[in-house]
């Protein structure tokens, strides 16, 4: 357990060193496998442990034998999913593909493009993929950094010796174009951190447009409530009313029957 832990924390570090690399839809794919092994070996041995435990109970496998099974279930699932991380991974180093996560810069959250368009149930997928863009940004101007300041100590070596001109104009046109692109992922990133803020506040936005609905709707229903109510409270009076009815209409009926039969016994009577 403790060598499958430290495995484990190790494959979670290269999935994370994957991500800030650039790879995001990879890393995604990645960070749901890593886990699974230690998930299936601690799975084995708390089975194990219980098989162990209820060794009175069990009577129609000795204990070693199930204890192998466990141990082949387990190293075949723990393989089974190693097998698949290293397919992945040698998969996708041979596609030799650029960082994926260069595509956000193309997302829905543009300027180009309408912000009607995004769903809402995109809005936490498009933040994380923002924030993994940024992480990758900021990776890769700190390498630029270090390179510039390399380039810029090379350079005034060069400065300083006497020999050789092209070095130095060389040096110079490379110090520049990285200066250059160091400026252009400067202003990529704090772009991209006014479309993560603006990502924001539309999941904020879109939020507390569904609260909203939800107290409209719980007016409604607590409305419909009270109208049923008020219809099952008119309901019992209109019975009431109809077997009150009922009850006079046949009262009348008995008064009017003895007045009629009491009026022919006095017509027969002289």
């Amino acid at each position: 357990m403790i060598v499958t832990g430290i495995f484990l924390q190790y494959l979670v570090y290269q999935v994370q060193k994957i991500r800030l690399q650039g790879y995001y839809s990879f890393s995604q794919k990645l960070k749901h496998i890593v886990r699974l092994p230690f998930a299936f070996t601690a799975y084995g041995t708390a089975a194990m442990l219980l098989v162990i435990v209820w060794d009175p109970y069990i009577g129609f496998l000795s204990i070693p034998v199930m204890l192998r099974i466990i141990m082949v279930i387990e190293a075949i699932c723990a393989g089974s999913f190693m097998s698949v991380y290293i397919g992945y991974v040698h998969r996708y180093n041979s596609l030799n593909s650029h960082p994926d996560v260069l595509k956000s810069l193309y997302s829905p959250l543009q300027q180009s493009s309408p912000l009607e368009g995004v769903r809402y149930h995109d809005g936490g997928r498009l933040s994380d993929q923002q924030m993994a863009l940024l992480q990758y940004q900021r990776e890769n101007l700190h390498f630029l950094s270090e390179e510039v300041l390399r380039l810029q100590e090379s350079l005034s070596k060069y400065e300083r010796s006497n020999d050789g001109i092209t070095p130095q104009v060389d040096l110079a046109h490379l110090l520049a174009a990285r200066d250059q692109e160091l400026r252009t992922l400067s202003a990529e990133m704090d772009q991209l951190q006014s479309e993560l803020r603006l990502a924001r506040s539309l999941i904020a936005e879109r939020d507390s447009e569904i609260q909203r609905v939800r107290t409209t709707n719980n007016q409604y229903v607590e409305e419909h409530e009270r109208l049923r109510a008020i219809i099952g409270e008119w309901s019992t009076r209109a019975a009431k009313l109809e077997r009150a009815l009922d009850e006079q209409q046949k009262r009348t009926a008995t008064s009017s029957q003895l007045h009629s039969s009491a009026a022919s016994k006095e017509k027969q009577g002289p």
